[in-house]
């Protein structure tokens, strides 16, 4: 590994952000075959060695509609505790959160979408009926002690349905955080959206009485915007960032949903702003690089790329 990035932090800046891994789940999710358990357990360890404090490790979602992440169980049961390390998992129904209520975990987030047709497709209901199902489920959640994400999906644009107002979006937010989450992902499913469109989103969340700490933000790097959109929502003040090691990653129930923002990509140019992750930018590569060998492909990463002197995975 050569290089690392001149710093000249902003002050208009966050001093530090929330790197939310979301490599083991959502990005091995979509892979054409299974990848064997040890090799997830094996990337969470080394995940963790790099310095990510918040790792999402799997889904509790019925073997047959995800089968990529049927080990779930063994997954869960193999990871140590690790200081303050998180290991979030997702509960698509009340099902997923008995399995992972049952393995101790102490983390859950639920998937809903801000699109009615999205949520039937992904969810078989549509939003009031996707909200009826997740109520009782992040109750259940709270009341057992547990921290509760809520992702919003299709938060910027939808296949089907195409543009998604503001003021949709929103409501969908607003009824997620009124279940009790903790914290609401806004995900850019699609990757269609722009700085000016993170700018207005996250400012109408703000009027609506959000703060800015109580949202994350999901993009994917469909048409290149991941890190222009990422700066722009830290100029908005946010501090927790989705991302994926080496770029994994998309939603396996809509096909234009290609390339997570790449965790690489995103600790590059938060160490040139100077500002702070806790993560070992040589390690991330080094792991991701091995992660590319044992998947068969090279690393969509610009930065493992670079980094790693566009070896091969052999």
């Amino acid at each position: 590994m050569t290089g690392l990035p001149d710093v000249v932090p902003d002050p208009a800046l966050p001093a530090a952000v929330t790197i939310w891994e979301v490599g083991p789940r959502d990005g091995l999710q979509n892979e054409p075959t299974a990848v064997p358990t040890e090799v997830k357990v094996e990337l969470i360890r080394r995940l963790v060695a790099a310095g990510l404090r918040t790792v999402e490790a799997t889904s509790f979602v019925r073997p047959e509609w995800v089968p990529q992440l049927a080990d779930a169980e063994q997954v869960v049961a193999a990871l140590e505790p690790v200081g303050e390390v998180r290991y979030p998992v997702l509960v698509p129904n009340a099902r997923g959160l008995d399995r992972a209520l049952a393995l101790g975990v102490r983390d859950v987030a639920v998937f809903a979408s801000a699109t009615e047709t999205f949520s039937r497709r992904n969810l078989n209901r549509g939003l009031a009926e996707a909200d009826a199902m997740f109520a009782p489920i992040v109750a259940r959640a709270r009341t057992e002690g547990l921290r509760v994400r809520g992702y919003l999906s299709m938060c910027f644009g939808d296949p089907w349905e195409g543009r998604v107002p503001v003021e949709q979006v929103v409501a969908a937010g607003l009824r997620l955080l009124a279940m009790g989450c903790d914290q609401l992902s806004l995900g850019d499913t699609i990757g269609v959206g722009t700085p000016g469109h993170v700018g207005a989103l996250l400012t109408a969340f703000e009027a609506a009485g959000v703060p800015a700490a109580s949202i994350g933000v999901h993009f994917h790097d469909t048409y290149g915007q991941a890190l222009a959109n990422t700066l722009a929502a830290l100029r908005h003040g946010v501090t927790t960032v989705d991302a994926s090691a080496g770029g994994l990653g998309g939603c396996p129930y809509a096909k234009s949903a290609t390339g997570n923002l790449a965790t690489e990509d995103l600790v590059w140019m938060l160490d040139g702003l100077g500002i702070r992750t806790g993560v070992d930018l040589g390690a991330l590569v080094s792991t991701s690089t091995w992660l590319a060998a044992r998947l068969g492909r090279p690393s969509p990463s610009r930065v493992v790329r670079a980094l790693s002197g566009g070896e091969e995975p052999s």
